[in-house]
């Protein structure tokens, strides 16, 4: 059987069981309470970069997007956010990985991303790097799940782009003419497609980083694509000879024209000169016969006589012009 006790009452102060530490603690408590209430309001103070822009989330939802500087929240478990770089330049690479920037640089191959057939069923190595930026915050958080992963929408879509431009063009096209319009034309493919996916990024720059053939065929390749560029460099090559040679045959075959036309008018004018003068002489020598003959004749001396060497015999030396043998060469002075 239980034993019972009896249980003696004294007229003094009752003792609290829990002791006087118990009220150190609950004044204590009195102060933490307000403390942890007051630092969980102040948790909802948040900076936004220069760079940034925040997302705030209600309970998981988007509410609203902020720009940069200060700005506050409903505290933590009722409101978070969530910061954005929008104005840091990304990238993704499509048939290689960068290992390690270097210097040296290092990098991976990735051939089942960057072998594709051209529109002429030639295989093709093609190597980009796509540059992007985030428009819209919102949208690039929460619109398209597992965005920017290894194998996610963003790499899949660069590499449907690249191989749909590439597959539309023959392999010389690709190599050597047409480079800076195959990046045109990516940008746009993976734009249009972006867009379809309301991801809140943008396509900025799209850059052929290898073009080749397979390493197979590299070679061969090789001559087929120097020997066109010879043929190139020699068409420019007679191009610019025959720009350089017609201007030159042009003007010479100019200047030779004028310089017939000029002889001609010079003779029709000469020739008309003389013609003038014979008729002046005529007409002066129908006037008087004699007259005119011995002018003629005194002027035609003087223009011949100044020119050779003549002697004078004295009449009175008797005999004949035999006695006269000049020994000079003919035309000495």
């Amino acid at each position: 059987m239980a034993q019972i006790h009896n249980t003696q009452w004294s007229d003094g102060p009752i003792r609290s069981p829990f002791g006087p530490e118990f009220k150190f603690n609950l004044a204590w408590l009195k102060w933490i309470i307000p403390v942890v209430v007051v630092a969980w309001l102040l948790s909802g103070i948040y900076i936004v970069r220069p760079d940034e822009q925040g997302v705030v989330r209600r309970f998981g939802k988007a509410v609203r997007v902020t720009e940069p500087g200060p700005h506050y929240h409903l505290p933590q478990l009722i409101e978070k956010v969530n910061k954005v770089k929008v104005k840091q330049v990304r990238r993704i690479e499509i048939g290689f990985r960068t290992i390690s920037p270097g210097p040296p640089a290092r990098y991976r191959f990735v051939p089942q991303e960057s072998l594709m057939l051209t529109s002429d069923e030639q295989i093709i190595d093609a190597q980009i790097v796509v540059q992007y930026k985030v428009n819209d915050p919102k949208k690039f958080l929460f619109n398209v799940r597992g965005l920017e992963r290894p194998q996610g929408a963003l790499m899949d879509a660069a590499e449907v782009a690249l191989r749909q431009v590439v597959g539309q063009r023959p392999i010389d096209d690709v190599l050597i003419a047409e480079k800076l319009q195959v990046e045109i034309d990516i940008r746009e493919v993976l734009q249009r497609i972006i867009d379809r996916y309301d991801s809140g990024i943008g396509i900025r720059e799209v850059k052929l980083q290898t073009v080749r053939p397979p390493e197979e065929v590299a070679a061969a390749f090789s001559d087929v694509v120097s020997a066109k560029e010879d043929k190139d460099r020699l068409v420019k090559e007679a191009e610019g000879y025959n720009k350089d040679v017609l201007p030159k045959a042009r003007g010479e075959a100019r200047s030779r024209v004028l310089a017939a036309e000029a002889y001609k008018a010079e003779r029709m004018e000469r020739a008309r000169g003389d013609a003038d003068k014979f008729l002046a002489v005529l007409k002066e020598y129908e006037k008087a016969k004699e007259v005119t003959r011995k002018r003629l004749y005194l002027e035609t001396m003087e223009q011949i006589l100044p020119g050779i060497r003549k002697f004078v015999i004295d009449p009175e030396a008797g005999g004949n012009l035999l006695q006269f043998l000049p020994l000079e060469k003919g035309g000495e002075k």
